[in-house]
């Protein structure tokens, strides 16, 4: 591994949960959200992230104000997005949050940014996804400007330009750890590898192994650029049980309402419980026990060199006790367990 320390971390949508049969609020699922991360620091977990969704039933519309609020009521676990949309966010507005909740939370803010893959945040901004790449190039640069510079003077053509502006709170130097969210593209791997970011990979489908390619790509345009190998890490779905019968039915039950809307709505294969089943043993999906969550993180962790695994922990009203159980699952026995047997890897031969 080219990390001494694999992180595991979390990440939250803010779906819907329920408890007891009942739906919860949107106001009870933010609080909720708090409370899990609360609970995830206290399971030993690294990372607590929340994405960037304008969809119904998603109340993570506002990640800095809630990873701010989960500040105040943790001590040490990182908090970053598992997704920020840049595209349709002001990079000078993101500076400021992102600043001040790394300040909130003395140093434990972390950001990865992305192009979108759900595009609601276009028309809701008033954005033209004809733009779609402009956006996203042009604001890339000058987030990363404000991070690494004192003075920023830029221009550019989805915003107004700046002239020697020094914005504030000052971030840490060199800004808060911030990595580049890809989907499949070679061109974004591209991208992250140019101006020297670390890879997040979301995979959510089919064999992580596909990915292989797009890292050793990342790694090569690394070493041509002369920056040293950087942090790889992989988002994916998944619950953790005390049983793999428990994991697969109940994830099952809630997994599949969800992939049946998306196909109508995107084109996906219908959810069968035969491709299902396919999808828990060579798939992105990471349902199971402890010891088998464990040894599919670590089987593509070693196979697309990954530094971080972050596991999506909710899904459309999945009871809270479920969502619970696989924190304090993940973190008191999946990571511990992740660890060793990555260790082994690096153990000397015994004779």
């Amino acid at each position: 591994m080219e990390h001494a320390r694999f992180e595991l971390g979390l990440n939250s949508f803010g779906e819907i949960a329920t408890d007891g049969g009942r739906a919860l609020t949107d106001a009870e699922t933010v609080r909720l959200i708090v409370e899990e991360a609360r609970l995830a620091e206290a399971a030993g977990l690294d990372v607590f992230s929340v994405g960037e969704h304008y969809r119904e039933g998603h109340n993570d519309s506002a990640p800095p104000v809630l990873l701010a609020a989960i500040a105040t009521a943790t001590d040490r676990i990182a908090l970053g997005t598992s997704v920020t949309v840049l595209s349709t966010n002001d990079p000078v507005r993101l500076y400021h949050e992102y600043a001040t909740l790394d300040a909130v939370s003395d140093g434990r803010a972390r950001i990865v940014l992305g192009r979108a893959s759900a595009t609601e945040s276009f028309p809701l901004f008033g954005y033209d996804l004809a733009d779609y790449e402009r956006l996203f190039e042009e604001k890339l640069d000058l987030f990363l400007r404000l991070e690494r510079e004192e003075e920023v003077t830029w221009s550019g053509t989805v915003r107004t330009p700046l002239h020697r502006q020094r914005p504030h709170p000052r971030m840490r130097p060199g800004g808060i750890p911030t990595w580049i969210g890809v989907g499949g593209s070679p061109g974004s791997v591209l991208r992250a590898a140019r101006h020297g970011l670390p890879l997040m990979m979301a995979i959510i489908g089919g064999r992580p192994g596909r990915f292989a390619g797009n890292v050793e790509l990342y790694l090569e345009a690394l070493e041509r650029s002369g920056r040293p190998a950087l942090p790889i890490g992989q988002h994916s779905l998944g619950l953790v049980a005390d049983t793999d019968d428990e994991a697969v039915d109940l994830w099952w039950r809630y997994w599949q309402p969800v992939v049946e809307a998306l196909a109508a709505e995107r084109g996906f294969y219908a959810p069968t419980r035969q491709r299902y089943e396919a999808e828990l043993e060579q798939g992105a999906l990471f349902v199971g026990s402890p010891e088998t969550v464990a040894r599919k993180i670590v089987r593509v962790a070693r196979e697309l060199r990954l530094s971080r695994f972050d596991l999506k922990y909710d899904i459309m009203r999945l009871p809270r006790q479920a969502r619970a159980r696989t924190i304090e699952l993940l973190g008191r026995e999946v990571a511990p367990r992740v660890r060793e047997l990555l260790a082994s890897d690096h153990e000397p031969a015994r004779h």
